[in-house]
C-alpha cells in the first residue's frame, strides 16, 4: 500500500479465529461492520463472500462504509473445491456477482474471470489428485502408493495448462473464479 495508508483487518470470529489463528485488528460479521457510514476510501475482501450466509448484506455493508467514489476489490471462486466446510455456501456466476454488486449501490468496473478454461481444468484435476491422495491417507487405503504417480501427474498437468493456456484461445464460461473492481456512485 502507498505511504500514509492506513488499513482496518477485519474477520469472522469463528473461521479467522478458530479455525485459522487469524489476529486482525477487530472481529465482527460482514454484514455487519464496525464502522461508521462513508469511512473508508477501499474495501478488499478475498475468497470471503462464498463463506457468508448473507453475501447481499454483507455487500450493502460494503456500500454502506465506502465513501462516495470508493472501490471495491472483491475475488470469489466459481469452480472451485468446497473449502472451510461447513462454511461453504455459495458460488456466484459473472452475471450473479456483477447483478449482486449493483444492487448493493455500487458500479461495476471491471469484471473478469481469475483464470483462464485451460488452467482451470488444470486446477480442476490437480486439486482432485490431492484430494484423493488425502483421502488415501486418512482412509489408510493402498491408494497412498500412487502418490508418486499422482505428483508426477501435477507437475505434467500443471505445465500442460500453462502452455495450452499461453496458446489456446481464452473461453470466460469455465474459469476458477472472478475478480471484480467497483465504485461506490
Amino acid at each position: 500500500m502507498p505511504a500514509g495508508c492506513e488499513d482496518t483487518g477485519i474477520d469472522y470470529f469463528v473461521t479467522g479465529s478458530l479455525m485459522y489463528g487469524a489476529s486482525p485488528d477487530a472481529f465482527a460479521d460482514a454484514a455487519a461492520l464496525p464502522l461508521r457510514d462513508a469511512s473508508v476510501d477501499a474495501v478488499v475482501i478475498l475468497e470471503v463472500i462464498e463463506h457468508l450466509p448473507s453475501p447481499r448484506q454483507a455487500l450493502h455493508e460494503i456500500a454502506r462504509v465506502l465513501r462516495p467514489g470508493g472501490q471495491l476489490l472483491l475475488s470469489v471462486p466459481f469452480l472451485y473445491p468446497i473449502h472451510d466446510a461447513p462454511y461453504d455456501f455459495q458460488r456466484f456466476t459473472e452475471h450473479g456477482l456483477a447483478h449482486e454488486i449493483e444492487l448493493a449501490g455500487m458500479r461495476v468496473c471491471e469484471l473478469r474471470p481469475s483464470l483462464g478454461a485451460v488452467q482451470t481444468a488444470g486446477l480442476i484435476v490437480c486439486l482432485a489428485l490431492g484430494g484423493m491422495a488425502a483421502e488415501s491417507v486418512r482412509r489408510r487405503s493402498l491408494g497412498v502408493l500412487l502418490f508418486p504417480f499422482a505428483a508426477l501427474a501435477v507437475s505434467i498437468i500443471n505445465v500442460t495448462a500453462w502452455v495450452a493456456g499461453k496458446l489456446l484461445p481464452g473461453w470466460t464460461a469455465v474459469t476458477a473464479g472472478y475478480v471484480a473492481v467497483a465504485r461506490k456512485s
